[in-house]
């Protein structure tokens, strides 16, 4: 019988993402890419830090057990093959044996291997390649690697925190509130707190978190948490959502614009995901997080950059 990953959530992950290789990024974002190798290979021996997401894919990990591989990661690496090496020896002394599939594209675009491999979530450094793979479908979420670094007061729970809309859910409200304001998207979202919100980039992920939850572990849990800048009357509509979809949350934050970084230091996530780039910001001087580059907010950054770009050359 042909080897297959089906039944079992998926999570593709490049090496910056799982390891701090940082001072080593600096060479070859510099352009020398053969000095990044060598460097690479003189360290092959030396373990590298954990990084902004070691945690998560640590604890995801410990859903397997003899007999029963729940949860399958994958090194997806613009690294090159010699130095995918040391990512495989640091994953080694650091208990991560079960990561024993890589594909490392020297540069090349990796983000084509997500499809074949049926990721549930993809986790990058890149930005470009956590775009594509939103494009194809997927979740996928660009990695703050300044972002503070998981507690471990929770060892046998899973902890993620999503944002609603435009990750979890569809921007169809968020493009209310960025055409007519704050007025118009509550009413938007009263008039329609009956009708679930289309699904967002991230719903398949949380369903797949749901399976993994009631896939029979015996130690492992999972605590999820919906940390929103909604609040009452707006806040029904995300939970009704969720009960048509079939799936939970444990804890659900509607917090009205507040500042989400010292309430979820205080959830104390392994990874918190979210679409704009500021919340991404605040949060990560707490909590590893990462960036979701979807739904219109990032449209309108996107097109803004190109002229940024014209203006600064006419400058």
């Amino acid at each position: 019988m042909a080897t297959t990953l089906h039944n079992q959530l998926v999570v593709a992950i490049s090496s910056r993402a799982l390891f701090d290789f940082e001072e080593e990024n600096q060479l070859f974002e510099a352009g020398d890419a053969e000095a990044y190798m060598r460097l690479q290979f003189e360290r092959i021996d030396v373990p590298a830090k954990p990084g902004v997401a070691f945690s998560l894919v640590k604890k995801l990990l410990a859903f397997n057990e003899p007999g029963q591989q729940r949860v399958e990661v994958v090194v997806l690496s613009r690294n090159d093959p010699v130095s995918g090496m040391r990512v495989f020896r640091s994953a080694a002394a650091h208990g991560l044996r079960q990561i024993q599939r890589g594909v490392f594209t020297q540069g090349a675009d990796p983000f084509r291997y997500v499809r074949p491999l049926g990721a549930h979530l993809f986790l990058s450094a890149n930005g470009a390649d956590v775009r594509e793979a939103l494009a194809l479908g997927y979740p996928a979420a660009q990695v703050a690697t300044q972002s503070a670094r998981a507690g471990d007061r929770h060892p046998d729970e899973v902890r993620i925190a999503f944002d609603g809309d435009a990750v979890l859910f569809s921007d169809e409200a968020e493009r209310v509130f960025q055409s007519g304001g704050l007025d118009a998207f509550q009413s938007h979202e009263i008039e329609k707190a009956n009708l679930p919100l289309p699904p967002g980039p991230f719903q398949p992920f949380l369903a797949a978190l749901h399976r993994l939850q009631h896939g029979g572990a015996a130690r492992m849990r999972i605590r999820t948490a919906l940390v929103t800048a909604r609040s009452a009357p707006a806040h029904e509509r995300p939970i009704r959502t969720l009960m048509h979809w079939g799936v939970s949350v444990d804890e659900a934050l509607f917090l009205g614009g507040l500042p989400k970084g010292e309430f979820l230091r205080e959830f104390e996530p392994d990874f918190f995901f979210d679409d704009q780039t500021g919340h991404i910001e605040h949060a990560a001087q707490h909590v590893p997080a990462g960036h979701v580059a979807a739904g219109v907010t990032n449209l309108a950054a996107a097109r803004e950059t190109p002229r940024r770009r014209a203006d600064s050359n006419r400058a």
